[in-house]
């Protein structure tokens, strides 16, 4: 099962770099339908790009997920993405009834899954199972390179 998760994680990886060629902050998602194994959404940050705060990685996951399978509800599907959810994404994955939710770097800083918050613990209707950690190195450092990159590249400015 573990060889499974990792598979997916790696393409969030991919799509994560395609972020960070973009210069936005390296976070990509993917949400598999569990029955298939099929990847039916995929997304990668692209708030700066789009100029749109709605722009995370799972919400454009969420997004062409729902549309590719003609409903709000995702149903027996799973949610894999390199950073743990923020407060905003959370909640649209509470919203879209997606059962797993597999994350690899915590984000001690604003993940709402187990870091700063625990949304999913919270009484609301509805509680996907959660999993961190997923390539948890791979994850952690695509993130912290591109962050010494953008202070690298500030430095440079500042002379």
């Amino acid at each position: 099962m573990m060889e499974e998760h990792t598979v997916y994680m790696q393409r969030a990886l991919e799509l994560a770099e395609k972020a960070a060629a973009l210069g936005e902050v390296p976070v990509g998602a993917v949400i598999v339908r569990k029955t298939t194994g099929e990847i039916v959404g995929e997304g990668y940050n692209r708030r700066e790009t789009g100029k749109h705060a709605l722009a995370h990685a799972e919400i454009m996951a969420i997004d062409e997920a729902c549309r590719r399978l003609g409903g709000w509800r995702l149903p027996q599907c799973a949610l894999y993405v390199t950073l743990e959810p923020c407060p905003m994404c959370s909640g649209a994955i509470l919203q879209a009834r997606i059962d797993d939710v597999y994350f690899g770097a915590y984000d001690p800083k604003s993940g709402a899954v187990c870091s700063v918050e625990q949304m999913f613990s919270l009484p609301y209707n509805y509680h996907p199972t959660v999993t961190g950690g997923i390539l948890q190195e791979k994850c952690s450092e695509a993130l912290s390179a591109f962050f010494r990159e953008l202070r690298r590249k500030k430095a440079r400015t500042e002379m």
